[in-house]
């Protein structure tokens, strides 16, 4: 292993170099970074993979939803369509990306969902086709500086916080530990509930070593009951587990403090499902002698239901895992933030 690491050093050495010039280029405004008068709230990380991004994001949805207009901007990480594209009804998984699918299923016309990799076209073009639109969320867009939001979150995993990572390809960061300086809050995701106040004090040390004097909090992911998207509507004691996310402990944990685990499928992160893959689990859970329920995230149930599955989940008892992301203290003082940076009177009618 520390052969490797010796082997892949020279190569993050070289990725610094590149993403400090990049960003020096962007601080001295070489590279330009446009500010929108409408609020832009981006939510992103240092790290590939994994941090929580997406329930920061529904997160602030559910605090806006019911006061502001909201539209969400995404890349649409592995679509198959390319350019400006606005959520329509007849969109799947595959042409709007897994996490934009997921925020159009849960929030339908409380938010509008569009996807779009020029984040600098794709806003004012937003505000074109929704100019009622009060708020504009960005998806994992820490790194796209060709914006300028009026704030920006920063979310780390508490398992991996970036303070503890490397630059890729020795770790998982895309850029240094000294990106955070730019973000305004900095959110510790998927925390222990017993979370000591001694941790958490330690944690905000190390991050404000990097983050300069920004405030931190902490959050804990809460888990729903089991909801059907297939042939039967309550949950068994024995379940097969199916995740294509990049980490999954706390989901596993979860499920083994609440059921009997026969088998985890364990996919890679933003995998794209197969018939294959289906029937690989079908025949797998055709030889249990117990009664079996299928559980996967609510991530990888979006891109369960295309059309060409329906028939494998109408046959077997498929639930997905609705999560919540809550605070472990000091909730309203971070509704405050985002509420901070918001219009006084929505443009909602």
């Amino acid at each position: 292993m520390k052969i490797v690491k010796l082997l892949l050093y020279p190569f993050a050495i070289l990725y610094n170099l590149a993403t400090q010039v990049r960003n020096y280029l962007y601080d001295i405004g070489q590279k330009p970074s446009i500010q929108f008068e409408t609020a832009v709230i981006a939510v992103g990380n240092l790290n590939v993979g994994g941090s929580g991004k997406t329930p920061m994001v529904e997160y602030i949805i559910h605090l806006l939803k019911d006061q502001f207009v909201i539209a969400t901007l995404s890349r649409g990480y592995k679509r198959d369509t390319q350019g400006y594209h606005p959520a329509q009804e007849s969109d799947t998984s595959r042409s709007l990306g897994d996490e934009p699918m997921q925020f159009m299923r849960k929030f339908g016309s409380k938010v509008q969902v569009v996807v779009g990799e020029d984040r600098v076209q794709a806003i004012p073009r937003i505000l074109k086709d929704f100019p009622a639109t009060d708020v504009i969320l960005l998806d994992d867009a820490l790194q796209h500086r060709s914006v300028k939001p009026k704030l920006t979150i920063l979310v780390t995993d508490c398992a991996k916080p970036f303070y503890r990572d490397f630059l890729l390809p020795l770790g998982r960061l895309r850029e240094a530990r000294v990106g955070a300086r730019r973000v305004d809050v900095v959110v510790v995701t998927k925390c222990a509930p017993s979370l000591t106040k001694e941790a958490q004090m330690e944690m905000t040390k190390s991050i404000q070593r990097y983050a300069g004097d920004k405030p931190v909090f902490f959050s804990t992911i809460q888990y729903g009951l089991p909801a059907s998207f297939g042939a039967k509507d309550s949950v068994a004691p024995s379940i097969v587990l199916v995740t294509g996310i990049a980490r999954t402990d706390p989901l596993t944990q979860h499920c083994l403090s609440n059921f009997t685990i026969l088998k985890h499928f364990k996919f890679p992160d933003h995998h794209r499902y197969s018939t294959d893959d289906l029937l690989e689990i079908e025949r797998f859970c055709l030889q249990q002698s117990v009664p079996y329920s299928i559980i996967t995230t609510e991530k990888d149930m979006v891109k369960l239901i295309e059309p060409e599955f329906k028939s494998y989940l109408q046959r077997l008892p498929w639930f997905y895992m609705p999560i919540r992301q809550i605070f472990l203290e000091d909730g309203l003082k971070f509704d405050g933030l985002i509420l901070g940076v918001l219009p006084s009177s929505s443009k909602r009618k």
